[in-house]
């Protein structure tokens, strides 16, 4: 993957200052751990609360020790319910920005929504980026488009679909193939430097958004689409089936996180099957992509130890005959040999 700085970004370049905040667990910092994963060179350093429960392994460095070690952008690296912004946020943000340093969140609530915050970026001549600002875009046609694109899809929210799609573009390019990620959520925007914010969209407007992202392509490459939420989650199915309109995939990669008790928020909702969920996504593809096809499961296998992952990649690919691979652990090089062999180039 490049290490660029896409224009895109020239308002909130790297090297970036982490803020952390007091993140109760792991998930809620997903942010910054997804961009220590994927652009760590951009990662100077993580600003931790005195109550903060996580850690993204890089080094704990206060305002003016992160300018020094020059962090040009703190970007908010945490995500809670609503994502909103409380009082230590705000005033933290306030002094990254007295520092010298550019801001960028992903939270629901606007950085721009607060005086405090336009204050502080006005007066030391800094940039603001809220990347669930979405731009504007049409309404859906459906109409078919020159191209060819995969998206990932999931049994539930947080299965790994931004992981698996990253993974997907890394072996491609390794290959020598024409790939490029399509972020849909805040923690791609920021490692791919563009997207659009998809939960942030008016819903009418969803599918034609995720046209504008992925427009047609003569190059003989891929647009690898980054999936959001699911269509079995109670929550968060309408941003899933607009994003399987609008995305017109000729392929789609099933995510999944084996012995997750639940739906994410709803202990009341049970996982769906693996067949039923993939039979659903297809069905639900096909309204604007006839031929669409799976390819495989991308599966998180973070919380098994070794062999029970091993085995949990092998019932799944012996349930739905589709290569299953952990991106992190396994890569995803026969999924990527599946795809190359199912899509006609």
């Amino acid at each position: 993957m490049s290490t660029d700085v896409p224009a895109d970004a020239s308002h909130w370049p790297p090297p970036f200052l982490l803020y952390l905040g007091n993140a109760p667990d792991d998930l809620a910092a997903k942010t910054a751990r997804g961009l220590v994963q994927f652009r760590p060179e951009w990662c100077v350093g993580q600003l931790r609360g005195p109550e903060c429960r996580t850690s993204v392994h890089v080094p704990d460095m206060d305002f003016a020790q992160a300018r020094a070690a020059g962090a040009n952008t703190m970007i908010v690296g945490v995500a809670n319910a609503g994502g909103r912004l409380g009082a230590e946020a705000i005033a933290d943000i306030v002094a990254a920005l007295d520092a010298g340093m550019n801001v960028a969140s992903g939270l629901h609530e606007r950085l721009a929504s607060h005086p405090r915050i336009v204050e502080a970026a006005r007066r030391n001549g800094r940039h603001l980026f809220d990347a669930r600002t979405p731009p504007s875009t049409p309404v859906g046609n459906g109409l078919p488009r020159a191209g060819r694109r995969l998206l990932t899809v999931g049994t539930d929210c947080s299965t790994g679909k931004m992981y698996a799609t990253l993974a997907l573009e890394a072996e491609m390019r390794a290959r020598g193939l024409a790939a490029d990620f399509r972020a849909t959520g805040q923690t791609g925007i920021f490692i791919a430097g563009r997207g659009i914010p998809i939960d942030a969209v008016v819903a009418d407007f969803i599918s034609g958004g995720i046209e504008w992202l992925s427009p047609e392509r003569h190059d003989g490459g891929w647009d690898l689409i980054e999936g959001q939420g699911s269509l079995f989650h109670p929550s968060y199915a309408g941003v899933s089936l607009g994003l399987l309109h609008g995305a017109q995939p000729d392929a789609l990669v099933l995510c999944h996180e084996p012995g997750r008790p639940h739906m994410r928020g709803l202990p009341h909702y049970p996982l769906p099957d693996l067949t039923e969920t993939l039979e659903a996504n297809l069905a639900a593809a096909r309204l604007t992509s006839p031929g669409v096809v799976a390819v495989g499961l991308a599966l998180n296998t973070s919380k098994l130890d070794p062999a029970a992952a091993a085995r949990a990649c092998r019932d799944a690919e012996d349930l739905l005959g589709l290569p299953a691979q952990d991106p992190v652990r396994d890569g995803v090089a026969r999924i990527v040999d599946r795809l190359l062999g199912a899509v006609p180039c």
